[in-house]
């Protein structure tokens, strides 16, 4: 069975965009993006919102493959080569190995769950709070940048209570810290 596998980069106070939608300051550097790489190599099928798709995008585009940064041209050989699904209402056309949903249906996610041979990951924090709240997320990876921007869209959603195993931490030069969850049922 494939696991389910949430990440964010938030800022220390918990959100992944400040009041205003920006994200700049989350932008990973070579050696997040590694890591960050390495965790999407496991992954067959991303599930993910709207806004997260449309933001993520750009990595279909041939001109990522030919970033002189090697951490970047890797994520986009991942994004093009792994299946996605958009939950959108608004969409009516997405990109190569893409197709939309209209509603997140917990039951097909653990269908999709039980018959995957590799594991999926739900990026964006509104699809990720329906994954969290409805038991489907089976790891959490945090990567929490050293900066408090006090408000903004939140990476872990309020009224949804989880116990974790911490599995893994780990520091980066730039003063990123990785937090490797399992959730605990």
């Amino acid at each position: 069975m494939a696991e389910l596998i949430y990440a964010a980069i938030a800022s220390l106070d918990g959100y992944v965009a400040d009041v205003d939608g920006k994200f700049e300051w989350s932008a990973p550097d070579e050696q997040v993006h590694a890591a960050v790489n390495e965790i999407e190599r496991e992954v067959g099928t991303q599930l993910l919102g709207r806004r997260m798709y449309e933001v993520l995008a750009v990595w279909d585009s041939p001109e990522m493959l030919s970033d002189s940064s090697p951490a970047i041209r890797e994520f986009a050989e991942l994004w093009q080569a792994t299946d996605k699904i958009v939950y959108s209402r608004a969409l009516e056309s997405v990109g190569p190995r893409t197709r939309i949903e209209r509603e997140f249906e917990p039951d097909s996610v653990r269908e999709l769950k039980q018959s995957a041979e590799r594991d999926l990951s739900v990026g964006g924090p509104e699809l990720a709070a329906q994954a969290l709240a409805a038991g489907l997320v089976d790891q959490c990876h945090l990567f929490l940048s050293p900066i408090v921007i006090g408000g903004g869209t939140r990476a872990l959603p309020d009224g949804v209570r989880l116990e974790l195993e911490l599995l893994d931490e780990r520091r980066f030069d730039n003063g990123v810290v990785h937090l490797h969850y399992r959730t605990r049922t």
